[in-house]
């Protein structure tokens, strides 16, 4: 269990990478907005390294919980893209912090143990709802798409339709900006 200075260390460097982008924000900047010394942050982390993958697997956690009670409610593909569209941690504006992350950190980072296992997550619950591997496959490459899209344009567009085909009740297609 995390401290509470663990915790605010945490929380803080959650919405500071998320919002900056990983490589952007300083430990500083982290202990600062914690109102803790950059000892403690150590302390609790070890190093940046640790503090980036922990801040990726509390987003993970969070995603999936919010993820598993809506499929408990109403089981279905829907229910996931439903969940892309409506999760209380994604800004249009700046998209999926897993995708961000791994657009910023070398693929031998620590973190992207996190990233490579919360997309197979993703797509192994597609496959979980479908009962198809290859109709999974499809549907996790055209969610993330449309997630990575979302994040471009500032819209929900072409999450909306994705899901839309998803369901094989398509809508008009998103125009591209």
């Amino acid at each position: 269990m995390t401290t509470p200075a663990g915790q605010r260390i945490l929380e803080q460097a959650s919405a500071l990478f998320y919002a900056h982008g990983i490589t952007a924000v300083g430990v500083a900047g982290i202990a600062e907005a914690a109102g803790v010394t950059k000892k403690t942050l150590y302390d609790c982390f070890g190093s940046k390294s640790a503090l980036i993958t922990a801040y990726l697997q509390r987003r993970h956690n969070q995603w999936w919980a919010e993820l598993q009670e809506r499929l408990a409610e109403r089981p279905g593909v829907d229910t996931v893209f439903d969940t892309y569209l409506a999760h209380s941690q994604f800004d249009t504006e700046l998209g999926c912090g897993f995708q961000r992350a791994a657009a910023e950190l070398p693929h031998d980072h620590p973190a992207f143990a996190v990233i490579r296992a919360h997309k197979q997550a993703v797509r192994d619950e597609l496959e979980r709802l479908t009962g198809d591997p290859e109709r999974a496959d499809f549907l996790f490459l055209l969610l993330e798409g449309a997630v990575a899209r979302r994040a471009f344009e500032g819209t929900t567009e072409a999450l909306e339709y994705a899901r839309g085909v998803a369901a094989d009740r398509p809508t008009s297609a998103p125009t591209a900006d």
